[in-house]
This record gives structure tokens, C-alpha cells and sequence, in this order.
């Protein structure tokens, strides 16, 4: 599914990725770990496209597509989503049209016709009851006056709409008390399937207790470092990256 290797980038003069190799399978659950300032959030938005930051080295292919070759919105409609840390307000874009809107483009970008009104409302009713969303909340302005958690359950109310072939999300879990961390967690769940990948960064143990992943990796000074199942997960929590 992704195919990672060597990849090196940069953000100005300064190198943050230095040698990253990762790949992940169909139906996999990756989890990347890492103290501050390690390149977790800019692996993330190296592989989604942010312009910001200039690949020097390597490659990164998903199902056999360059994506370095690719703008942001094009790796968008080859299957990539990603959920921000800060997702951002867009004031008079309610929910849902921006969702049929996202959803159209990558049909059109992906040679289909238009969503049909009545295959979108049934694709809304579908996944807003998966994620215990009320039928106010599509009306409302995309993320202006939310909070924390109602951001982030957008946005997995985006990828559940979307339904990406791989999904980034960058610590999702920051800011969520345990209700809505428990209904995102069952969200990610849900959507998880054999034709889809999912690449999880995050700080906490906590969230890996409801997102349980195939193979946890630790990313520290550009690379990573450590590569292992959930328990290495639970030895980070209780060791720190210190004995690393």
C-alpha cells in the first residue's frame, strides 16, 4: 500500500527527515511515536503534500503511485486524507456542503459522475450514526465555534465519508476527554478494513487502548529508530525514550 525509503526533507536550511523507511500493508494499523520535534507531524505532511517542505532525497510510492510526483489535491484523489492537529474554521461552508463538495471533486478527479443527492443523505445518515453525530451539527459552519472534540470528530466524519485508501492522523487524540476519545477510537475502528491503511501519530499510549496497532515505530532526530508490535508501546509509556 505505502512505500517509504530514504526519504530526506527539509523545511528552510534545516534537515528534519533524515533517512525514513516504512512500509505498510493493506489492512494494517501503524503507529509512529516520538518526542517533540522528532518529524513525526512533518512525516505527516511530507506524505500529503504540504509545500512547505522540500523532499532532498528518496521516495515515497502508494499502491506503485509516485506521490512526490503529485500536488496535494492529487494525492487527496489517489486516496490520501489526512486529519490536521488543528483542523481550520471556514465560516459559511456548513459541513455538509463541503463534504459533497470533496467528495464530487475526487469523483470528478477519478473520472465519475456526481453524487446523487440521494446517495449522499444516505451516505451521511450511514456514517453520522457511526460516530454519534446529530443532524444539527451538518449545518453547522465547517469547525467555527467547535470544540476540540467536535473538530476532531469531523474529521473522522470526513474520512468516514471520504473513505480513503490511506488515512493520516496526526495526533487526533490531543485536546480529547475520554467520550470523545472513545468515539473517535470507535470511529477509526469502523472504517478500518482489509482495502485500507491507517498510520497513526500520536504522543499517548491511551489512544493506541482503543486504536490497536499492527506495528508501533519510533521517530527521533529525522529516523526511525525502533520498530515493534503494541507492547513496545506500553514500554514507552513506561520508560520514556530515554533508555532508547
Amino acid at each position: 500500500m505505502l512505500s517509504i525509503k530514504n526519504l530526506h526533507a527539509s523545511i528552510g536550511d534545516k534537515e528534519i527527515l533524515k533517512g525514513i523507511n516504512l512500509e505498510i500493508k493493506k489492512g494494517e494499523v501503524h503507529a509512529i511515536m516520538g518526542p517533540n520535534g522528532g518529524g513525526k507531524s512533518t512525516l505527516s505532511n511530507v506524505i500529503s503534500g504540504r509545500e512547505d517542505y522540500e523532499v532532498t532525497e528518496g521516495s515515497i510510492f502508494l499502491e506503485g503511485k509516485n506521490l512526490l510526483d503529485l500536488a496535494a489535491e492529487e494525492r487527496a484523489n489517489a486516496g490520501v486524507f489526512m486529519s490536521f492537529q488543528y483542523p481550520v474554521e471556514i465560516p459559511g461552508v456548513s459541513v455538509s456542503n463541503f463534504l459533497k463538495a470533496a467528495i464530487n471533486a475526487n469523483r470528478k478527479a477519478n473520472g465519475q459522475n456526481d453524487i446523487s443527492a440521494h446517495e449522499f443523505l444516505q451516505k451521511v445518515k450511514e456514517k453520522s450514526e457511526m460516530l454519534e453525530i446529530r443532524k444539527d451539527f451538518l449545518s453547522r459552519s465547517l469547525n467555527e465555534g467547535f470544540s476540540g472534540g467536535e473538530k476532531k470528530r469531523n474529521e473522522i466524519f470526513q474520512m468516514a465519508m471520504l473513505e480513503p485508501k490511506l488515512a493520516i492522523l496526526d495526533e487526533t487524540d490531543s485536546g480529547l476527554d475520554i467520550d470523545a476519545l472513545r468515539i473517535v477510537s470507535h470511529g477509526v475502528n469502523k472504517i478500518k478494513n482489509k482495502d485500507n491503511a491507517i498510520l497513526v501519530i500520536t504522543h499517548y499510549q491511551r489512544l493506541l487502548d482503543h486504536i490497536v496497532p499492527d506495528y508501533v515505530h519510533v521517530l527521533m532526530d529525522g529516523k526511525i529508530i525502533k520498530s515493534g508490535t503494541k507492547e513496545l508501546a506500553l514500554e514507552l509509556e513506561d520508560k520514556g525514550y530515554d533508555w532508547l
